[in-house]
């Protein structure tokens, strides 16, 4: 099984940042201004150091979750082009496989955004018949089709860009090569 581009790690830490950041800033509102009580809030306001190295702890906190997520997501996304189909592998509590057989497979796209063409990698996604069409994890931004974030079944977030145009042109040939035997 193939590990994805190192870049993939600033992929998963940035969408780390923004899930766990969102979520600390409720929990901030809901410890200081319903749990803890409006006295405690007036002598944290009081004493600006309190409130600046509660923020700066708030924000370590942020930082050292968003890496070990970002770290445990790299480590476990793992994917495999062979000659049966693509098989993908990721998850971190919940595990998830996939296994694409060629007949299914209908295009294979490659996007580059501005964090993959900074560090230098691609996203390869391989659309299949019968695929769901939503989804959401694992990116900054996917496709739009429509009002509705759109992932393909295949999607493999952070492949070198050579690799990236090696998988698209084996999987185009064996989907070729499969219509050709199968009589379409």
């Amino acid at each position: 099984m193939n590990q994805l581009h190192l870049g993939a790690r600033w992929v998963f830490r940035l969408n780390a940042y923004s899930h766990f950041g969102f979520i600390f800033l409720i929990l901030f509102y809901v410890l200081i201004f319903r749990i803890v009580g409006k006295n405690f809030y007036s002598s944290i306001l009081q004493n600006s150091l309190g409130l600046v190295l509660l923020i700066i702890g708030l924000l370590c906190l942020i930082i050292l979750i968003a890496e070990i997520y970002a770290r445990m997501s790299y480590n476990r996304f793992l994917y495999e082009i062979t000659n049966d189909g693509i098989k993908i592998e990721q998850g971190i509590i919940w595990k998830k496989y996939s296994s694409i057989p060629y007949e299914r497979v209908q295009n294979v796209d490659i996007q580059r955004g501005i964090i993959a063409r900074m560090f230098g990698f691609s996203t390869v996604q391989i659309e299949t018949a019968g695929q769901s069409g939503a989804g959401g994890h694992y990116g900054l931004k996917f496709g739009r089709r429509g009002n509705r974030r759109y992932k393909s079944e295949g999607y493999i977030p952070a492949v070198d860009i050579n690799g990236a145009e090696q998988i698209r042109t084996f999987v185009m040939k064996k989907i070729k090569q499969t219509h050709k035997d199968s009589g379409l």
